[in-house]
């Protein structure tokens, strides 16, 4: 039987970390052939110490290793990840998700029938309960909000470009080599696309499915939004072949924004009024669809607002993403 090594990292993620290490006690696949790797970012709050108290437990798996990433992003976690762990598959599990009892064994399963890079659904979960949040986690998972993307609605097994939660054979790793640490929020994008480069498939199975948890709140959705748009802006000077159409349609909208308004000022309105008449009747049908499948709140009314704060701030970083021309150098 194949040896799985499951690596979280974090930092300050001592409100989530516990609820995920109980995920992971709960794994179908054999504890004894399972390795977890928990990296911790130099966290400030009780981070490491849950980590620690996790690896003095006896929980079966054959080994737990915490490590240190000193570099704190991201890309260099994975690193540490990839230059320690001693299984022959690397699950990748971000600190601030929910994975079901299934998940590695389903995982395992499409491995050991030949697949080298395996990951599944990604759906989001609400960090509370208040109908606010809620509003919000339907307005991401909306398919006019964020949904647009395969890896989080698509029925059938197929191959795709990137995906969330992957899991890797280590010869993966061997050929490619590191993720590139020049890269915060593109990283899984750059790294897919050099492993799809090198010959490899990215099986997406819908019967796989791992969660994460939705901002709470209207800011700080905001701001991973715009990070988002940034960080594509950045990547296609780098790696265009990494990204693919749907990443840049809040750039393309807030272009037409600009340009159909200058042509409006011009004297022509039509171009303007047919655009928005569009997207209105887009962001309005996405709420109704939200109602009928999570439930009818006053706070859903908000929702066509929220697509477009979101989608405007999303392309606004993008842009700001392609005029800096500093931090990738």
């Amino acid at each position: 039987m194949l040896k799985l090594s499951v690596c979280i990292i974090a930092y300050n993620e001592e409100n989530f970390l516990p609820r995920l290490l109980e995920d992971i006690k709960k794994q179908e696949y054999p504890h004894e052939f399972t390795e977890v790797v928990l990296i911790d970012g130099m966290s400030e709050d009780k981070t490491k110490a849950i980590m620690e108290a996790f690896k003095a437990e006896d929980n079966g798996f054959y080994n737990v290793q915490v490590l240190d990433n000193p570099a704190r992003i991201q890309a260099a976690g994975w690193n540490v990840a990839i230059k320690n762990f001693t299984g022959d598959v690397l699950s990748r599990i971000d600190a601030h998700t929910h994975i079901p009892s299934d998940f590695s064994r389903k995982v395992m399963a499409d491995i050991e029938q030949g697949e080298n890079v395996v990951g599944g659904k990604r759906p989001c979960l609400v960090e509370s309960d208040s109908k606010w949040s809620k509003m919000l986690l339907s307005t991401e998972n909306a398919l006019f909000g964020s949904s647009i993307n395969s890896s989080r609605r698509s029925e059938s097994k197929t191959y795709i470009k990137t995906m969330f939660h992957a899991s890797y054979r280590r010869e993966v790793f061997d050929k490619v080599g590191l993720f590139n640490e020049k890269l915060i929020r593109t990283e899984d994008n750059e790294m897919h696309y050099r492993i799809r480069q090198a010959g490899f498939k990215l099986l997406y199975d819908p019967e796989i499915v791992s969660y994460q948890y939705a901002r709470s709140s209207l800011k700080r959705m905001i701001k991973q939004k715009f990070g988002n748009g940034y960080w594509i802006g950045l990547t296609v000077k780098v790696c265009p072949g990494c990204l693919s159409l749907y990443h840049f349609i809040p750039f393309v909208f807030v272009l037409a924004i600009i340009a159909t308004s200058v042509i409006a000022a011009s004297g022509f309105p039509w171009l303007s009024l047919l655009m928005w008449a569009l997207y209105w009747l887009f962001a309005f049908v996405s709420m109704v669809i939200a109602m009928i499948n999570d439930g009818f709140s006053f706070a859903m009314l908000l929702m066509p607002f929220i697509f477009l704060i979101l989608h405007v701030s999303y392309g606004i970083g993008t842009i700001a993403g392609l005029l800096d021309f500093k931090r990738l150098k």
